[in-house]
């Protein structure tokens, strides 16, 4: 063998991945970079992000349970008792009795047959919808869904058709003519289709509008079609002791899959599928996010259940978030800010450039108020925001506060007169 050295290629390649830099200066350019912000301090109305205090309006924990001292202490009950993990996907060795519970009770609270966790929201939508679709069905969705719904498309072979936000009218054409014409795929024209799942969110995170599900559950069920609905932003929220949409329009019986959350309202982490038990059952077997990931550990699971029994147990909670929201909302309007077509506690304040968006976001943090700037490709390029969440745990003087804020940066930035 040959100890010559080896010469050094002459030109050299560039190193792998190295156009990331370029696309990560185009967003800085555009004023669509987004740094993380980091938190020193528990979730709350109030936290300490970046070394700073502020108050948060920034957070999904609508009841303000992720601080609450018995959440806390369940989930150091149960590390004392099932350790810190479950050591297994559920197929395998990693189903605790709580998990169990846990799905037992969230049954019970929807008021269906059956319930299945996941890890997170996101994966129950990319689990479920690819799950129980394919080249024989058709999916029918609304042009605003959240990118879990999207991404759960198309991870699924099922063709898919999009309807205008919340057009009922768009919806029935799309179902009617699907079932008129049937498939579309090559070597199958006409044949019908093995089912169609129309599919939308309950609360729409960035707008804050309501889904108009009686109307969409009715268009459905004149073609004989499914619907499922993503309640991620409505848990916790609408409905009796927030069960959700379903509960809220008294839909019960009438919707196959319900979404929900237990990262947002809940106060933890996880998702579900609520339905029947036929639709679980099939779910363990072919889900892949349940098949392959490991199980939540039992502080998760443990502090889900406390939040659970909460919702049931402390319904003045609901009833202080609407409260705070109608105070928040409507003195941002008559200050002058347009807060779009929310419903709900997500509450935007519609900018339209990313740049400003940024810019407002900023000032606010100077001026002690945390409030997210959304651009695109969260929101059209158009649509930039800032997204407000007020929550149950918001004093009136910490909301006194942040609207003070609101009305120095928006006449700073000319986005309200003076």
């Amino acid at each position: 063998m040959s100890n010559q050295p080896i010469d050094p290629p002459k030109t050299l390649p560039q190193p792998p991945l190295a156009y990331l830099e370029a696309e990560l200066a185009e967003l800085h350019a555009r004023h669509l970079y987004r740094p993380l912000r980091v938190m020193q301090s528990a979730q709350g109305p109030e936290v300490i992000l970046d070394g700073h205090r502020v108050i948060s309006l920034s957070s999904n924990d609508y009841l303000g349970l992720t601080h609450d001292p018995r959440l806390r202490e369940a989930a150091i009950r149960a590390v004392r008792d099932y350790g810190a993990g479950s050591g297994a996907v559920r197929t395998i060795a990693g189903t605790m009795e709580l998990h169990m519970e846990l799905e037992a009770e969230l049954a019970r609270f929807k008021g269906v047959e059956a319930v299945l966790t996941f890890q997170s929201g996101f994966t129950a939508n990319t689990g479920v919808i690819p799950a129980i679709t394919d080249e024989r069905d058709l999916i029918v969705s609304d042009a605003l869904n959240h990118a879990s719904i999207i991404d759960g498309m198309r991870l699924s072979k099922a063709p898919r058709k999009i309807y205008p936000h919340r057009d009922v009218a768009a919806l029935r054409d799309i179902l009617r003519t699907a079932v008129e014409r049937g498939r579309e795929d090559p070597g199958h024209e006409g044949e019908p289709y093995r089912s169609i799942l129309v599919v939308t969110d309950g609360v729409f995170s960035m707008d804050g509008d309501i889904a108009p599900l009686p109307e969409i559950v009715e268009a459905a069920e004149e073609v004989g079609a499914a619907v499922m609905v993503d309640d991620a932003h409505a848990s916790g929220v609408l409905g009796r002791n927030g069960r959700g949409t379903i509960d809220h329009f008294g839909l019960h019986g009438r919707v196959a899959i319900q979404i929900g959350t237990l990262s947002k309202a809940v106060g933890v982490l996880g998702g579900y599928v609520a339905g029947s038990a036929t639709l679980v059952d099939y779910l363990t077997q072919r889900a892949r996010p349940f098949l392959f990931s490991t199980s939540h550990p039992p502080a998760v699971v443990a502090a889900c259940l406390e939040a659970i029994r909460i919702f049931q147990e402390e319904p003045e909670r609901i009833e202080r978030l609407w409260t705070n929201t109608r105070r928040f909302k409507a003195e941002l309007r008559r200050l002058g800010f347009d807060t779009g077509i929310s419903e709900t506690p997500i509450t935007p304040i519609m900018l339209g450039e990313s740049a400003l968006a940024i810019r407002f976001s900023d000032r606010l943090f100077e001026e002690g108020v945390y409030a997210t700037s959304v651009v695109y490709p969260t929101v059209a390029l158009d649509k930039a925001r800032i997204r407000t969440i007020v929550t149950a745990a918001h004093t009136d003087e910490q909301l006194e506060i942040a609207l003070e804020a609101f009305t120095r940066v928006g006449r700073e930035l000319g986005v309200i007169g003076g």
